[in-house]
């Protein structure tokens, strides 16, 4: 049971990338009191759990409606996931939009800079391998870690700086970037036997 959810929430890790986003987060709240930073946080938490899960449960009803199966998914996501770890590992800054300040934690911070198309995608993939339970608990994990780094978030980025945020995003990147190739292979692999 522990290997699996090691093995649900690994892939997850990295797709939400906290420490690659913190950079963004940062920007984002510069100048904002702490209370202010605290209510964004919260906010982004409630998103991103909800979000989620109301995706989770809808996608997987809408595939099963549409007779996609877990392997066409598993191609499709790993598609994705390739695509978005190669933008991340090319891009030299993840891009930053302009935003509201009663809206910041919904979006961009909740969706889609916790949970994104990645996550959403990995999750799906994770629960058709291993059923819901393990999957949800590594997401809402995640989403809780992504939470606590954003609030450490000052004195986490004084200790690794700006070049070294990056540095483990780049690295976060390619780890998905294996976990996308692996995911097409899984797939491709059912369809050939």
């Amino acid at each position: 049971m522990i290997d699996s959810f090691i093995l649900c929430f690994v892939p997850l890790f990295f797709a939400v990338d906290s420490i690659g986003v913190l950079p963004i987060f940062l920007s984002l709240t510069e100048g904002l009191t702490k209370k202010n930073i605290q209510k964004i946080i919260i906010q982004s938490l409630l998103t991103a759990v909800i979000v989620s899960f109301v995706f989770v449960f809808l996608g997987q009803t809408i595939f099963n409606y549409l007779g996609i199966s877990t392997y066409d998914f598993m191609i499709a996501g790993g598609c994705i996931l390739f695509i978005i770890s190669l933008q991340d590992m090319l891009s030299s800054d993840k891009r930053q939009r302009n935003v509201d300040l009663d809206s910041l934690g919904a979006v961009p911070i909740g969706v889609p800079l916790i949970v994104g198309p990645a996550v959403l995608t990995t999750t799906l993939v994770l629960i058709n391998q291993y059923g819901y339970i393990l999957p949800l608990i590594a997401l809402l994990t995640n989403i809780l870690i992504a939470c606590i780094i954003f609030s450490f978030s000052i004195p986490i980025n004084k200790f690794i700086g700006n070049a070294g945020s990056r540095t483990i995003s780049k690295i976060f990147g390619l780890i998905l970037a294996a976990i996308a190739v692996m995911m097409i292979r899984k797939g491709i692999m059912f369809f050939i036997e």
